[in-house]
């Protein structure tokens, strides 16, 4: 089985440049979505993003290894505690060949920050950007913020003036309706591929840009990407030798890859952790039999869901023994991750219908759960098996399932939050854990661009101000008492379930090298075919 140091070992050819097109080389894999929209702006999922980071950049990014390293900017550094100054890089253009300057960074901040962009979130960790010239700009914050530079990662740059061009000033909106924005359907970027053709749930096409601003090590010239949902047809397509990678692989079909000739499983853990939410706000439910009231407004019902959950039976029937449970809503690989406070709930459902019967539901209710199908390793299996444990315990769960287009489109803040009870994978981009502190757990406040991922809108006033605490403290131990005491808090309230960290699993053919990153995503640039 290949294994990540394997993957990142020195292989034997040498970097190339740009390759010839004697030498063209076409990479071709598949995932089992499809990419939701072409827009950086329009959706906050590291699938989109990570592939979309092939064709757009940020100011900085992540190696092989999710150290932080230069892109469209050089250079950085603190000047104030609430003061950036970046050093951009010159001599960058984008594929229709403008020049990359200061202006497009200034544009794509408040890009991010329009009604339908989901990237609110990174737009609201500056509070103005100032021109000093054409490849320097001031960055000022609005708390000191020292690891503000990893939340930049994926904060895509777009070009103005394209984007000007064709009426592209404003994100596309994941809810939908606005399918005609021009950044939807086309791409112009400065990474080292363009997007040649895209058509939803057929394929995608890249194609190798000659003006990249740096020489990579990928001799790969054309990367075709095939969306296959089904599992079956997705491991038959590599085994065949029609594919060079294809990802997520079932834990299941690991033995029959390593069996077979010509191909191998990789693996390896991921820093994404999948859990449950439910709608704590709404005075009733949306999606329920129980009227007048919201029955996850109390604790005793969101203790009874946890405690009905067997994490280690997913674990073996759902996940083939190839997640980790945990009790944490951050990844061992996460900054701030505490091995002292990962123990999961227990599960014991007994405790659970008695706590039930406590909080006047002795006879259960009616639920409808949200869930992809097509987003994480099982998804939708993982919600069946939720849903048949639920069961035990009094509770019916409807699982509503749909591609994940639709699943995000419903779901996240653009929609209004339409959902009661949902299952979400999150990695955070910074892999640190005040990303999942301001995003997942802090209550939900659209002007102040917090909590917007917390769809259930679990809030509690002391972690949203250890929260703060956390993004501006520079003693590291202080700051992971913080980290350390708003989980505690937070798993004391039942305010999410943290279900598992699921697996890096991808299928690779023979020959093929590349670097599977901790955060699942695929980089180009380290692809070498044989």
């Amino acid at each position: 089985m290949l294994n990540r140091k394997k993957l990142l070992a020195a292989v034997a050819v040498a970097a190339i440049a740009f390759a010839t097109p004697a030498m063209a080389k076409t990479f071709k894999w598949a995932f089992q979505g499809s990419l939701s929209t072409l827009d950086p702006h329009g959706l906050n999922e590291t699938f989109l993003l990570g592939t979309l980071g092939n064709v757009y950049e940020g100011l900085v990014d992540y190696d092989a290894d999710l150290q932080l390293i230069p892109a469209l900017a050089e250079s950085w550094e603190i000047v104030e505690p609430t003061k950036w100054v970046f050093k951009l890089r010159k001599g960058v253009k984008f594929h229709d060949g403008q020049d990359f300057t200061a202006d497009d960074v200034i544009f794509s901040w408040k890009r991010s920050g329009t009604e339908g962009s989901d990237q609110k979130v990174r737009y609201a960790l500056i509070a103005d950007i100032k021109k000093i010239d054409d490849h320097t700009i001031e960055v000022t914050t609005p708390a000191p913020n020292p690891l503000m530079a990893q939340d930049l990662v994926f904060l895509k740059i777009m070009d103005k003036e394209w984007s000007e061009e064709h009426g592209s000033v404003e994100a596309t909106n994941v809810k939908g309706g606005d399918e005609g924005n021009y950044a939807n359907m086309h791409t112009n970027g400065t990474g080292p591929f363009m997007i040649t053709e895209n058509t939803q749930d057929v394929r995608t096409v890249f194609k190798r840009y000659d003006g990249y601003w740096k020489d990579i090590k990928s001799n790969v010239t054309e990367a075709i990407m095939t969306p296959i949902a089904q599992d079956a047809t997705r491991v038959a397509a590599l085994l065949s030798g029609e594919l060079d990678l294809v990802f997520p692989v079932p834990v299941q079909d690991w033995k029959r890859l390593e069996e077979a000739e010509g191909v191998e499983p990789l693996t390896g853990p991921e820093a994404r952790t999948i859990f449950l939410g439910m709608d704590q706000f709404r005075d009733e439910l949306l999606y329920s039999d129980i009227k007048g009231k919201n029955p996850f407004k109390d604790k005793r019902v969101r203790a009874a869901f946890a405690h009905a959950i067997d994490l280690e039976t997913i674990k073996k029937r759902v996940m083939r023994g190839a997640s980790t449970p945990t009790g944490l809503m951050v990844a061992p690989q996460i900054n701030g991750f505490n091995e002292a406070l990962n123990e999961p709930y227990k599960y014991d459902p007994e405790m659970s219908k008695k706590l039930l019967a406590e909080a006047g539901y002795a006879d259960g209710f009616t639920v409808t759960m949200d869930c992809p199908n097509d987003r994480y390793v099982n998804d939708e299996r993982i919600c069946q098996a939720v849903a048949s444990m639920l069961a035990k315990v009094g509770v019916k769960v409807e699982v509503f399932a749909q591609t994940k287009s639709k699943y995000f489109g419903k779901v996240l803040q653009q929609n209004g939050y339409d959902t009661s009870f949902y299952l979400l994978g999150w990695t955070p981009g910074s892999i640190d854990s005040h990303n999942v502190l301001s995003n997942i757990m802090s209550c939900q406040n659209v002007d102040a661009k917090v909590g917007l991922f917390n769809l259930g809108n679990y809030c509690n006033a002391k972690v949203d101000e250890l929260t703060k605490q956390v993004e501006k403290e520079t003693d590291q131990a202080k700051r992971q008492a913080y980290i350390d005491e708003a989980f505690k808090i937070h798993k004391d309230e039942y305010g999410h379930l943290p279900l598992h960290q699921q697996p890096l699993s991808w299928g690779i053919r023979e020959g093929v090298d590349l670097a599977q990153r901790g955060d699942n995503v695929l980089d180009f640039r380290n692809v070498v075919l044989p």
